[in-house]
């Protein structure tokens, strides 16, 4: 069943035990979320990524089917959803799923997908699209944050801040929380700071993913993927993340394969390797041989051709190529 967002306020959401969230806003389906299942949710929330969920789909339904009467709720949270989870959402549909929830979480899906298909005609199931929040949107957020903390900044501060935003409160959110930081000290921000903190855009969900990914930490690659909105923009970063680490490992590979002392090869690095990170690089020294990072590398660049051809599915793309290392 399809709900449009301006319907949300009026409908119970209670009514319904799956739901579809689509589109390109991760912002406001974390909104819609936080506020309506999990800020007074005192249950269990389990989180996924659509691969996890499906190599353990059978191990999960088992679990919900054979729940004791005496259990909290329970709430699901499956991102990145995509067909293929289409025949496992039917299974779940057709089941007694007593205090469960199941939310799933998906970009852009087409007007042919099976899955949005299936959850459009299905009664049972709310199937939201959420679209990409106009500047007016924006600015109000913005406008109610800076009153709500007492800040001040100016016309051209906050119409700066709405512009990278890229129509989505998520990544404004995140450019508020950099100015509410630095508003305890100073609570008038001008422009030239704005832009200055609006610039630090250092992902550091990006590195981790890429070295998680290079230490084949299958456990902590879902667990970035879950808890961070990655969005079809950050794919670009991620790809190219992992090539210039993967290229740097590879050279430590060709230097260990003579030398066969790890921790040479770790002390002469240039530039230097911090020691936080020295653990991190034995680990992938030892988890790849050359021969299989080089097809890596190959395939990232041909990624990298396809997702330029395929922006929209992007980071299904890329999330496929990580979790499948």
């Amino acid at each position: 069943m399809i709900i449009k967002q301006y319907e949300l306020k009026k409908i119970n959401l209670n009514n319904y035990r799956i739901y579809l969230f689509y589109g390109k806003n991760d912002g406001l389906k974390n909104d819609i979320i936080n506020i309506s299942f999990l800020k007074e949710f005192k249950g269990n929330l389990h989180k996924y990524d659509e691969s996890e969920f499906i190599y353990n789909s059978e191990i999960i339904i088992t679990e919900l089917l054979n729940r004791s009467l005496f259990e909290s709720e329970k709430i699901i949270i499956i991102s990145r959803v995509t067909d293929k989870i289409k025949n496992i959402i039917e299974e779940l549909n057709d089941k007694d799923l007593t205090d469960v929830k199941i939310i799933l979480k998906s970009g852009i899906l087409e007007k042919r997908s099976k899955l949005r298909i299936f959850c459009e005609k299905d009664k049972k199931i709310a199937t939201i699209p959420l679209y990409e929040d106009n500047n007016i949107n924006l600015t109000t957020v913005v406008t109610e944050f800076i009153n709500k903390h007492k800040i001040n900044l100016s016309r051209e501060s906050i119409n700066l801040l709405v512009s990278r935003a890229s129509g989505d409160r998520g990544n404004l959110k995140n450019e508020l929380d950099k100015i509410l930081n630095y508003s305890i000290s100073n609570k008038k921000i001008e422009l030239s700071t704005i832009k200055k903190l609006s610039n630090l855009a250092e992902d550091y969900g990006v590195n981790e993913l890429a070295d998680h990914y290079l230490c084949k930490n299958k456990s902590s690659i879902f667990k970035i993927l879950n808890e961070n909105n990655f969005s079809d923009d950050d794919c670009m970063l991620i790809l190219r993340t992992i090539l210039s680490k993967s290229k740097r490992l590879l050279n430590f590979l060709e230097k260990f394969e003579i030398s066969k002392n790890i921790d040479d090869v770790i002390s002469g690095s240039k530039p230097p390797i911090f020691w936080k990170d020295k653990e991190n690089v034995k680990k992938q020294i030892k988890s790849w041989n050359k021969d299989d990072l080089k097809n890596k590398i190959y395939k990232i660049n041909e990624i990298e051709t396809t997702i330029k051809e395929n922006s929209k599915n992007s980071l299904n793309i890329v999330s496929d190529f990580i979790v499948n290392y």
